[in-house]
């Protein structure tokens, strides 16, 4: 079992709760969101890797086949969002619901599973920032050298950034006046973050 995994797992079966938890404040059933997790899930972890595979092609090149090696990793967030969002486009066509509200219901999901699937970076080793000496720092020891260099964990950053993301948003979700109101309200506050983290 792969902590990363593991880590985006939680994330979205705890994303899948809160969504059927609220799904009646925004005019859904339990079983829309149950039905558009099994369509969408999928599509949006293909699509994670395609992007990935696209923006990192020179790993690719000598062995394009090496594309469907899975195991050695590689997904990408933005494509995995661009793909769920696609696909909840046509989930909600099929079904004849509506897509704002829908959006507005599984983005607030998506800060808490991108709040919890940071960690995963954790364990992995990887998406740190810069070199620090801050006393809010992750300390890495170089495998062949031994020596320990210190980062910003920017990982922890995004983690944190969403977290604060959701509450802010689980509230003003209440008192939401349209539908895709807070799905606008999440690309502001995750792009802003993305930005400066």
């Amino acid at each position: 079992v792969r902590l990363y995994a593991l880590c985006i797992c939680v994330g979205l079966v705890l994303a899948v709760y809160y969504g059927c938890r609220r799904s009646k404040q925004f005019g859904l059933k339990k079983d829309d969101i149950m039905d558009g997790v099994l369509y969408v899930t999928p599509f949006a972890i293909l699509c994670a890797r395609i992007y990935y595979c696209a923006f990192s092609w020179e790993l690719y090149a000598d062995n394009p086949i090496s594309v469907f090696y899975i195991w050695n990793g590689g997904i990408a967030i933005y494509g995995g969002v661009l793909g769920a969002i696609l696909g909840m486009y046509v989930f909600c066509k099929v079904k004849k619901i509506s897509l704002g509200a829908t959006l507005d219901l599984v983005l607030l999901g998506f800060l808490i599973g991108q709040s919890i699937g940071r960690w995963g970076n954790f364990f992995n080793r990887e998406a740190f920032g810069a070199e620090t000496d801050t006393w809010l720092r992750l300390g890495l020891t170089g495998p062949l050298t031994g020596t320990t260099t210190y980062y910003h964990p920017t990982f922890l950053y995004e983690s944190l950034w969403n977290a604060l993301g959701f509450v802010v948003l689980h509230f003003l979700s209440k008192k939401r006046t349209f539908d895709g109101q807070i799905a606008l309200g999440y690309a502001l506050w995750y792009g802003l973050g993305r930005t400066f983290i």
